[in-house]
């Protein structure tokens, strides 16, 4: 969730660009993640924690219109990755009411750490904290109807084996809500197609997909489908849906 885009140095760009060789990829990557593929795409670099001001994003009605769009009901279970500073998280908790539940993760402890100060400021009972990992979530299994992930999914450094890890988590029926822009991945977006391929190696399959331009970006929704590949049978795919400038 970011408003400013910072730039990548050249010498950024140059170790990007050398670790798509086999040769970088199983030295750079992280040890929990060697199982699986790179992504062959840039990754935004981390920034803010916060997307936009939250009067400017209840102005343009966001968070009401993506939990309506997501069903999101009194006694709904979601969990709210890239959490930041909580806009959804609040807002969710307030939606699901004491029958539901809202798990709040990031890899940002300073993030979590100021949100749960919140949280304990507004008396949300129904909300729990969970710091998580770069190439995992870590979700408990079988627990959530709805996985929220907003403007974050770029900057996800493992995405295959981030979704991999995450599918267990999902409840019977269970859906992930994506909100992002059709943007370059360096340039805080990923293009929808790319967004849509991605999920499908890792056996999801798109249910919902809507432009909202009053949100800046769109809202795509994804289920399981079928069975879990093995991490090496997952495919990259960049090459086959060419990044948009």
């Amino acid at each position: 969730m970011h408003k400013k885009v910072r730039a990548m140095g050249i010498a950024g760009l140059l170790l990007l660009m050398a670790s798509c060789s086999p040769e970088a990829a199983s030295q750079d990557k992280n040890a929990t993640s060697r199982e699986f593929p790179r992504p062959d795409r840039m990754v935004s670099q981390a920034g803010d924690t916060e997307f936009s001001t939250e009067a400017a994003r209840d102005e343009a009605g966001e968070a009401e219109f993506v939990m309506d769009w997501a069903g999101v009901q009194p006694g709904t279970t979601v969990a709210d990755i890239g959490a930041g500073e909580g806009y959804y998280t609040i807002r969710l908790a307030e939606r699901v009411g004491r029958k539901g539940r809202v798990l709040a993760q990031d890899i940002n402890r300073g993030a979590l750490d100021r949100l749960g100060e919140r949280v304990t400021r507004e008396q949300l009972d129904n909300v729990a904290i969970k710091e998580g990992a770069v190439d995992d979530p870590r979700l408990p299994e079988n627990s959530f109807d709805r996985i929220f992930m907003v403007h974050m999914y770029h900057e996800i450094e493992e995405p295959y084996a981030f979704l991999w890890r995450m599918r267990p988590a999902l409840a019977k029926g269970g859906q992930v809500i994506v909100v992002d822009r059709d943007r370059a991945t360096d340039r805080h977006g990923i293009p929808p197609k790319l967004l849509f391929c991605e999920f499908d190696a890792v056996g999801y399959r798109l249910t919902g997909f809507t432009e909202q331009l009053k949100l800046g970006g769109y809202i795509a929704r994804f289920e399981v489908n079928g069975e879990r590949p093995a991490p090496k049978d997952i495919k990259t795919c960049a090459s086959r849906y060419p990044q948009t400038p």
